[in-house]
């Protein structure tokens, strides 16, 4: 639970206007930019935007808010009466997104916490999970919860921050080149976490040098003494260990890297094992985690467990017990199928590892798959590279929406037979048997979840 004082927030968001004098011993229980979590003891932040947030102060008031950020006065006339004022502070700011910013900067600035931020196109939030829990066996942890990764979600989860935490993991999205160094301005963190460089976002950023560029910046961030713990596969990512002179740790599955995995072997839906090894050491792990690209969280953990000083052991024992629904879930589906529930969000690389964690599985192997955005000059491409993956890996397509066609057509081409397409989810039909593996993903405007919903049992639990 957060515990600000006015005190605090006058202090951290800077310039301000207070339209009336609130007492001097409000205190905030939370901060939020929605009014309806707001609750008890709440501070809701109101942003201009599609939906402006200062239509919605009374609303969050009414929720047990006891204070605002706003960019202007609205008329308290039906909502806050004049006696109930003082115990409301009503804080004018001049830009209610660089208020929070600041105020979270402020936050963090009180503390002597070390930070681990963590970025990359694909993966970094299942990175972010797993470097948690890992750590979580040695310290007390903060993370951002879900997706809570931009200029928004990030300084929220910074205010979460308490004299109890010792190590923070931060993830950090972006859209643009210096939305991370952003980030990293108010986080500051010590051990930089890059998982890779993808198509993901080409749309807004033009090229895949440009996207290198942007989660470099959290590399460019780190000072002097901090750590920068790279995917050494990755050609892009291996690069950014020149741009800063600061140590690397490598992780990945060559022999080049510091911290690498081999033998690596799948469980099918129990997980996987490998063999983890630094220098001369190595120690076996088995995580519940699924698929072949899991490995790589796995990898990033046990690089940034190295560094804060946890043994071998340690790390095998919290891989060992990380949750194995980080992202990727396995459902129990009808008549006693299961369904492969990626359907947060998708990319080629992510997709193409979904296929590869279903083509190892028994039983008829059926995919069901969603356009993907944001890929720019590279979408055409892109949906049919999947195509191509796909016919190596399922017995049954079915394709969702005017791009994922190009995923049918090429998988057609490459010589699958059974392949549908629909234009909408509800169009998806199964008749599924004992035995089928169902994988459902597409990007997150594509609502795949409605698929899902479709073909799981009622009240059906995570498959074990």
């Amino acid at each position: 639970m957060i515990s600000l004082t006015l005190d605090d927030v006058l202090h951290g968001v800077g310039g301000y206007s207070l339209p009336f004098a609130p007492s001097p011993n409000i205190t905030f229980t939370d901060v939020v930019n929605d009014s309806r979590l707001a609750g008890q003891g709440a501070l809701f932040i109101a942003f201009k935007g599609e939906r402006d947030g200062h239509n919605f102060i009374p609303g969050a008031y009414q929720k047990g808010a006891v204070g605002v950020i706003a960019e202007r006065v609205i008329s308290l006339d039906g909502w806050l009466p004049e006696a109930a004022r003082t115990d409301f502070a009503y804080i004018v700011v001049d830009n209610s997104l660089a208020a929070l910013q600041a105020l979270s900067a402020y936050w963090r600035r009180r503390f002597t916490i070390q930070a681990i931020g963590v970025t990359g196109s694909v993966g970094k939030t299942s990175t972010k999970e797993v470097i948690a829990a890992v750590l979580s066996n040695k310290f007390a942890v903060l993370k951002n919860e879900k997706n809570m990764n931009n200029e928004i979600g990030l300084p929220l989860s910074l205010l979460h921050l308490n004299a109890a935490h010792q190590k923070a993991v931060l993830e950090m999205g972006m859209y643009n080149i210096g939305e991370i160094a952003t980030l990293c301005r108010i986080s500051r963190p010590e051990i930089g976490v890059v998982t890779n460089v993808s198509h993901s976002h080409l749309e807004r950023l033009g090229s895949i040098e440009r996207i290198a560029r942007a989660k470099s910046e959290l590399v460019e961030a780190l000072p002097k003494h901090g750590v920068a713990v790279l995917n050494g596969d990755e050609p892009l990512v291996r690069q950014m260990a020149a741009r800063n002179l600061i140590r690397s740790v490598l992780f990945g599955t060559s022999k080049r890297c510091h911290v690498r995995a081999r033998r690596i072997k799948l469980r099918a839906l129990d997980g996987i094992s490998f063999e983890l090894v630094t220098g001369e050491d190595a120690v076996r792990v088995d995580t519940p985690l699924l698929g072949r690209h899991s490995v790589y969280p796995c990898l990033a953990a046990a690089a940034v467990g190295l560094e804060l000083g946890l043994s071998l052991g340690e790390i095998a024992e919290g891989l060992r017990e990380t949750p194995a629904t980080v992202r990727l879930q396995a459902l129990a589906g009808r008549n006693g199928s299961t369904i492969i529930d990626d359907t947060y969000n998708a990319s080629p690389v992510s997709t193409n590892a979904a296929l590869d964690l279903l083509g190892n599985l028994r039983g008829r192997r059926i995919a069901v798959l969603g356009d993907m955005f944001e890929l720019g000059h590279y979408e055409e491409q892109g949906h049919r590279d999947v195509g191509r993956q796909a016919a190596k890996c399922v017995d049954r397509l079915i394709v969702v929406g005017k791009r994922a066609r190009w995923i049918g057509e090429e998988a057609l081409r490459a010589g699958l037979k059974q392949v549908e397409f629909a234009e909408s989810n509800s169009e998806v039909t199964l008749d599924l048997m004992p035995g089928d593996q169902v994988l459902v993903k597409g990007s997150r405007g594509m609502r795949m979840e409605e698929v899902v919903a479709s073909l799981v049992e009622v009240q059906s639990k995570k498959h074990r």
